[in-house]
């Protein structure tokens, strides 16, 4: 018999995962008031995905990954030298 390996990345989104990565692109969106359907927001939701779907299941790190690859951290001030 031939069994099928899945990837991680290929496996369908059940509804607690999608609850959670709803949560997450709310959460980012609303934190860079990004509109909700904007291009931007697209993007986010794309990487918040893919990443969920790469193994990244706590929210806190989703939010984190997701910031850092769309530069939506706050900026910092500049500190006097």
């Amino acid at each position: 018999m031939v069994q099928t390996i899945i990837k991680k990345s290929q496996a369908p989104l059940d509804s607690r995962d999608l609850e959670i990565c709803q949560h997450v692109f709310d959460d980012l969106r609303t934190m860079a008031d990004v509109p909700r359907y904007s291009e931007e927001a697209e993007r986010i939701a794309a990487i918040v995905v893919e990443l969920y779907r790469q193994g990244v299941r706590n929210p806190e790190h989703l939010k984190t990954m997701v910031q850092a690859a769309r530069g939506l951290f706050e900026k910092q001030p500049a500190q006097a030298a």
